[in-house]
């Protein structure tokens, strides 16, 4: 019994070496990529060890005193608790509203664009949505800045509209608000990416066979069933696969928005998990709460991932779409 499964395994490696040998022009070319992943993705990943230690920069990682989950403890209950479960619930509140709100904006579009019959108005069109993409957050942010400033000598162009239709009070400095802040930060992410998240969309419209389309045509439906019976459909597979990677992306919040848009007078609706743990890391130097904080970042974050691959199975066991 053991003489066949060693048998087994000599022919199965013997068949790995001789794939290898010859298709090893590929296996050369994907080397750099394999060293690179090594050096930069998971050699750094030892560093989680600093999450279960007191680091000390004079001892080094292995050298510091091991603590176990104090570290952890200490965030959750102890004397930072406070302020980390105010960036955990703005952390879930602003990625649920960005889910809510961002997720259907860039699927309209590429539905828009499907319906478009013009090629060249249709690219001009995409080419100015696309274009926020390419920006970078200083710049996209120094524009909603701009856009939303009051001050005493000038009021930027959307500050002036809200006041005007009394959605604001007279005088409220928005970038400085509390309650502003969420919205602002939601709809200067929805207008720098959906335009470009919708090129994915687009795509899988543009793969559904127009048979279905004049199928349905001859059946005598319209461009509403055309959506609902044919379009979305077709769309379910890529639909899927991009909820999953939102929602397993709901607790990394996006770290230099939030840097650049928010103030401590915000902190009570825009410190969110990745700013907290910079300020515990970096600014205080306390690198092993800080570790902790990104650890219990991804944990949650794996979570969502696995929880929301199983909907997504029994969605598609059950036809929902």
């Amino acid at each position: 019994m053991n003489d066949n499964k060693i048998t087994m395994r000599k022919s199965k490696f013997k068949g790995i070496f001789n794939e290898v040998k010859k298709e090893w022009q590929l296996y050369v070319l994907l080397l750099p990529i394999v060293i690179w992943f090594a050096l930069f993705a998971y050699k750094p990943l030892l560093g989680i060890v600093v999450a279960f230690k007191r680091y000390d920069s004079s001892l080094g990682i292995f050298g510091s005193e091991f603590r176990g989950l104090s570290n952890f403890q200490s965030i959750l209950f102890g004397v930072q608790r406070e302020y980390f479960w105010q960036a955990f619930r703005n952390t879930f509140v602003i990625s649920t509203y960005g889910l809510l709100f961002g997720f259907p904006i860039p699927i309209i579009l590429a539905l828009l664009f499907s319906e478009i019959r013009s090629e060249g108005f249709r690219k001009i069109t995409q080419t100015i949505t696309y274009l926020p993409h390419f920006l970078s957050e200083v710049t996209i942010t120094g524009i909603v800045i701009t856009l939303v400033y009051s001050g005493e000598s000038s009021t930027g162009i959307i500050a002036d509209v809200l006041y005007k239709l009394n959605i604001v009070p007279i005088g409220t400095k928005i970038i400085q608000s509390p309650n502003y802040f969420r919205p602002m930060y939601i709809i200067t992410g929805i207008w720098k990416e959906s335009g470009y998240d919708s090129i994915v969309y687009f795509a899988a419209i543009m793969g559904i066979s127009p048979v279905m389309y004049e199928a349905l045509k001859v059946d005598g439906g319209n461009k509403w069933q055309e959506i609902r019976y044919v379009t979305i459909p077709g769309m379910a597979p890529t639909l899927i696969i991009m909820i999953i990677m939102r929602i397993g992306k709901m607790l990394s919040v996006g770290y230099e928005r939030v840097l650049l848009l928010y103030s401590p007078n915000v902190y009570s609706t825009a410190d969110v998990l990745s700013t907290f743990e910079q300020r515990l890391g970096i600014e205080s130097s306390d690198f092993s709460l800080g570790a902790a904080v990104g650890i219990f970042n991804s944990v949650i974050g794996f979570a969502l991932v696995i929880g929301a691959n199983a909907i997504s199975r029994q969605a598609s066991k059950t036809s929902l779409w």
